[in-house]
């Protein structure tokens, strides 16, 4: 703790009250005050306030009653945060997608949470409306965008310019035999007598990537998530009520974006500008009228966002509050954004079951670039031996990253088999990461625990042979995944993005590896690709990669 930043708490006072008071309390503290801004207009907090009861009153009158789950299949949008809100009123289960999952991806999770309800990106109604037969739902509300675009906008949207025609095409579509949003917010306001859910009540199922099966459904509760949210309140020592300006360039429908914007943000009573896909055009648009002052992303975004800055000369020194989480920080990326920005940008760690934030640099003097920091307050974490999570590794020593807090998650909906698995009797949630440990308590991460390679009973970290083939002058990108092989178990495969005009010389990469990794860490094999898949974050998707390697070599 002798590394915080001066300010910070060694604990949060823990919530007693449920998201529904958070969000109340912002309306009656913060009425006048811009809760959205979405393409230039505003919706403040009595707004908000307005909207969410009256969306409510509509899903009650849909059977939308405590412990249902509703589903919402939408991209960062002031509807997004109403619908959010009105569900958990109800005492209703929030179940986030992404609008851009096919209708294959939807229907496991469909099946899985059996929400009857669904509010949905009219664009995005025919992934639900393919669905088979055995899915059932009771309605689907559509929510057209432009509907909360400024007026000016909209007019311009339909003028007939084949620019404007594609652009309108890709926010909005009509959408048959569904509830308009208009008509679900045409209702008198819930009556305050409407019961509210309890702190321990599930809020959200969030589905995890599903990096070792299919995705399971993360239950977190009101508890868990207003707990990280004073969480991040306590990390962002200095931050003032209402004063501050929230870019949410991450998606609200994972753990990362939902926090930070939906919980964290409104627990501010900040002016929350909301962007449906990260575009750096619109982003330093907007920064040119109403500069950030947080600005949480991936290092990608962060990395594009200054670059563009850079050349137009675009100010972004009001933003003062930098988190970067979901994938390695590079020390480039740090340097460049600290050199357009207004304060230090810092690496954090966290997963949908820890809803999400458990480990950060501090904002202060003390951080230390290429580690993921210190454990944030009244969170408790052990590195821990993979084979017997009882015993601790001593510091230095690669382990397993075990946590314990108010953030950790109830378990995986449907699921007590993997519950089990990832969490321990005495409330430690096993996350899967292999982490070293300093003795001044700072941690790297190493590696996915089930992604290691293990060829010819060596263990090789995939992160580190990436790391070595980036810096290569002809590569841009690049997973390293393991192919089967009946002599060695598996053998250490390189799938790489040449850099623009570059042409790969497999064999001159194992040249560049072999003088920088040992020798069974060394690529037998080096496929070029045009690209890689990757998760709506940015990060690289490995088992999807060695997936569409096996496919390319039958």
């Amino acid at each position: 703790m002798q590394f915080y930043q001066p300010g910070v708490p060694d604990e949060i006072e823990l919530p007693t009250d449920s998201l529904v008071g958070l969000y109340e309390k912002a309306v009656a503290q913060a009425g006048p005050s811009a809760a959205t801004e979405f393409f230039g207009r505003t919706t403040t907090y009595a707004e908000l306030g307005n909207q969410i009861t009256r969306c409510a009153a509509g899903l009650a009158r849909l059977g939308v009653k405590p412990g249902d789950r509703v589903a919402i299949i939408l991209p960062n949008c002031p509807q997004h945060v109403v619908a959010f809100y009105a569900v958990l009123r109800l005492g209703g289960i929030v179940v986030e997608h992404n609008p851009l999952y096919t209708a294959r991806e939807l229907r496991h999770m469909f099946e899985d949470h059996m929400a009857r309800v669904a509010i949905c990106w009219n664009v995005a109604v025919p992934n639900l409306r393919s669905q088979p037969d055995d899915i059932e739902l009771d309605a689907i509300v559509a929510v057209d965008l432009l509907s909360e675009f400024p007026q000016l906008k909209r007019l311009a949207l339909h003028l007939p310019l084949p620019a404007l025609r594609r652009t309108r095409q890709r926010l909005t579509a009509p959408a048959k035999n569904t509830l308009p949003w208009s008509q679900l917010l045409a209702q008198a306001p819930l009556p305050d007598s409407h019961p509210k859910p309890k702190p321990d009540d599930i809020a959200v199922i969030q589905y995890t990537s599903g990096t070792t099966g299919r995705p399971k459904g993360a239950m977190l509760t009101h508890y868990n998530l207003y707990s990280n949210a004073r969480q991040g309140e306590a990390w962002m020592h200095g931050a003032q009520h209402r004063k501050e300006v929230f870019y949410a360039v991450l998606p609200m429908f994972h753990a990362f974006g939902m926090t930070l914007f939906l919980t964290y943000g409104v627990l501010k009573q900040a002016r929350i500008v909301l962007f449906p896909n990260f575009d750096v055009d619109l982003v330093l648009a907007a920064a040119k009228k109403r500069p950030p002052t947080v600005f949480c992303a991936v290092p990608p975004i962060f990395e594009s966002t200054a670059r563009a800055a850079k050349e137009r000369r675009i100010s972004l020194k009001t933003a003062k509050f930098c988190i970067s989480g979901a994938m390695t920080l590079p020390d480039s990326t740090v340097e460049l954004w600290e050199s357009v920005s207004g304060g230090l940008l810092v690496e954090g760690y966290g997963m949908t079951e820890s809803s999400p934030v458990a480990l950060g640099n501090p904002f202060w003097k003390t951080r230390r670039t290429g580690t993921i920091g210190l454990p944030f307050p009244s969170t408790e974490m052990r590195v821990a031996d993979p084979e017997d999570p009882s015993q601790d590794v001593p510091p230095g020593e690669r382990g397993e990253l075990l946590l314990r807090g108010p953030q950790i998650f109830k378990g995986y909906w449907n699921n007590p088999e993997e519950t089990e698995k990832t969490l321990l009797p005495d409330g430690w949630l096993r996350t899967g990461d292999i982490v070293v440990q300093d003795e001044d308590g700072f941690t790297t991460l190493v590696d996915r625990l089930k992604e290691l390679i293990i060829t010819g009973g060596f263990n090789v970290s995939p992160s580190e042979v990436e790391a070595v083939l980036r810096s290569h002058p002809d590569i841009a990108d690049a997973a390293v995944v393991g192919l089967p092989d009946e002599h060695l178990g598996e053998r250490v495969t390189a799938v790489v993005v040449p850099e623009l005009k570059s042409v790969i010389d497999g064999e001159q990469v194992r040249a560049f590896c072999g003088e920088r990794l040992t020798r069974y860490k060394v690529p037998r094999q080096v496929f070029s690709v045009d690209s890689l898949p990757t998760s709506m974050l940015g990060k690289v998707l490995r088992r999807q990669a060695r997936d569409e390697l096996l496919n390319r070599l039958v």
